[in-house]
């Protein structure tokens, strides 16, 4: 405790930041970039660019489920364990049929063999290259990489709760919450950066608010596990039983039996859904007597997290489960948070809002960290002056922020252009994809290790914003359909990256731009000034972007 209760949040709001910034601005980053996950999956898959766009017909599912049906009998494998057909929806306007193999040893779910049909019903996509796509920022959020995923939700979990304390503290501690918003100061060293930070902030607040929030409560029960084990001490299954009736299957029992057609329920389902428009329909243990067929209604556009369902025995046709139209409140809470969080729901116009304010948490983060950098260095600037090298603390907090800061919007470039320039018939392409990620990453830190300052910064800023420039010229060399050809064909997902990509690699350079007129400005000193410079250049040949940043700025000024 500090001597008075505004210092006391003041060091809580600091260090309850500061102590997992760099992993929060990874996941905000890569939880951002999930609001576009299905249109990053379209981008990522060029062989479907052409030809197999369609929209949903409901005169025409009863033909798809029948058509869907016979080409999985013939080309999938005796031992499949479930078949899949995928009818076109807003964000994936496609119609696929798709079977799951058996696991391997030592993998939890069997591989997915997916082909799309064309739109003219002429034919069968069945050449796709293996990407992640989308899934890979959206798992990576929570998941993160190369750890296990429980590991992985603790680690998220903390920081997520670091999060929150930190919003709360900062919102007490913020005396001029309402003028900070409007407040803004450039070329003021560290000032700037603090409005920033607080510009950034204050915007989105109740964004912020909302999706650390939630973020917590999507894994509630692992992190608080308790209230199922003192309610079901001696049984979680009957828990998950009565949370989720529907998704407890029988197993196979390995007597075969007819399977029942597909078509044929479709009178059911209409008489329940009436025209509601059905995203998907999985067949459990196809051809087995314990086979089960469930149908999932497209519920896009309702402010819900839950599926509606229909379950079907696979053999005699019989209903066996409905989704209630109606729920308990604590479930009806739960599901709008959950909604709120991913935003599933949400029209392209509020997805962009919903990306734009993860990008100001992005912000938020960074400049916050890089605040931190530039007070360290004024406390130690006296001492540096006089010829000492920085604290090893501050070295590793510059580097960190060199390396997330510019290494996650390049890990992202390269994750895009591996999908691209990597062979198709690569085996293993899906996963260096990834890795091409983390290898971009890690060389913005073997890069932090042997230089930081402005012109290392303005350097990275130029190599990033041509990158994501170029990358719809890089579209257009390897797929079937360039920009202009998708604005022609209406498929403004397609536009929309390519714009997007646009818009981040211009800010790219014009940051990077304004650094460059920054360094200018520096290598222009006043005569008075001139011995003076060079003498510390000499005892400090390569300063640091927050050592320059500081030099502009007495740290008064940035508490004030």
């Amino acid at each position: 405790m500090k001597e008075t209760f505004f210092r006391t949040l003041s060091w809580l709001h600091t260090w309850a930041g500061l102590l997992v910034c760099w992993v929060l601005l990874l996941i905000f980053f890569a939880g951002s970039l999930s609001y576009f996950r299905h249109e990053m999956s379209m981008w990522a898959e060029p062989e479907l660019h052409r030809g197999a766009f369609q929209d949903y017909q409901v005169d025409q599912i009863a033909n798809q489920l029948q058509k869907g049906q016979s080409y999985i009998e013939t080309h999938s494998a005796p031992t499949t364990q479930r078949w899949l057909i995928n009818f076109p929806t807003d964000r994936s306007p496609m119609l696929s049929f798709a079977w799951q193999l058996p696991p391997e040893k030592g993998q939890r779910r069997g591989k997915i063999e997916q082909h799309t049909a064309l739109a003219d019903g002429s034919g069968v996509i069945t050449d796709v290259r293996d990407s992640r796509g989308g899934d890979f920022f959206y798992r990576l959020h929570f998941d993160l990489h190369y750890i296990s995923a429980i590991t992985a939700r603790y680690i998220v979990g903390v920081c997520t709760m670091f999060m929150l304390i930190a919003l709360i503290s900062g919102i007490v501690i913020h005396k001029r919450i309402f003028k900070d918003l409007f407040s803004f100061r450039q070329n003021k060293g560290a000032r700037s950066w603090l409005d920033a930070h607080n510009v950034s902030s204050v915007i989105a607040l109740p964004y912020h608010l909302m999706i650390t929030y939630t973020g917590l409560i999507t894994l509630m029960l692992m992190y608080i596990p308790w209230t199922v084990s003192t309610a079901y001490p001696e049984d979680n299954q009957a828990f998950l039983k009565e949370l989720n009736p529907a998704r407890q299957t029988e197993k196979a029992s390995g007597i075969q039996a007819k399977q029942v057609r597909l078509s044929q329920l479709l009178p059911q389902v209409q008489a329940e859904w009436g025209d509601a428009p059905i995203k998907q329909v999985i067949v459990s243990y196809p051809k087995d007597q314990n086979s089960q067929v469930t149908f999932y209604q497209n519920t896009g556009k309702e402010v819900t997290d839950e599926s509606s369902i229909l379950v079907f025995n696979g053999v005699t046709g019989e209903l066996k489960y409905a989704s209630p139209h109606e729920v308990s409140g604590t479930v009806a809470t739960y599901d709008t948070m959950m909604s709120l969080h991913t935003a599933r729901f949400a029209a392209p116009l509020l997805r962009i809002l919903f990306f734009f304010c993860g990008l100001l948490g992005c912000a938020m983060v960074a400049s916050g960290t890089l605040m931190w950098a530039i007070r360290l260095r004024q406390k130690q600037q006296k001492a540096i002056d006089k010829g000492e090298k920085a604290s090893r603390g501050l070295r590793l907090v510059e580097g960190l922020n060199f390396m997330f800061i510019l290494g996650l919007p390049l890990g992202a470039a390269a994750f895009f252009y591996a999908n691209r320039l990597l062979p198709v018939d690569f085996a293993t392409r899906s996963a260096w994809e990834v890795h091409s990620f983390f290898i971009a990453l890690t060389a913005m830190g073997v890069w932090a290790f042997f230089g930081r300052s402005r012109r290392h910064w303005q350097l990275a800023l130029m190599i990033i914003g041509v990158l994501y420039c170029a990358l719809p010229v890089l579209n257009a060399f390897t797929s079937p359909s360039h920009f202009i050809d998708n604005i022609r064909s209406q498929q403004w997902a397609l536009v929309g990256f390519d714009i997007v990509a646009l818009l981040l690699g211009s800010a790219m350079l014009f940051a990077s731009t304004r650094l460059s007129a920054v360094v200018k400005t520096l290598q222009k000193p006043s005569r008075k000034n001139t011995a003076s410079t060079e003498k510390v250049r000499r005892k400090q040949p390569d300063p640091s972007y927050a050592n320059e940043l500081a030099s502009s700025s007495p740290l008064e000024e940035a508490k004030s």
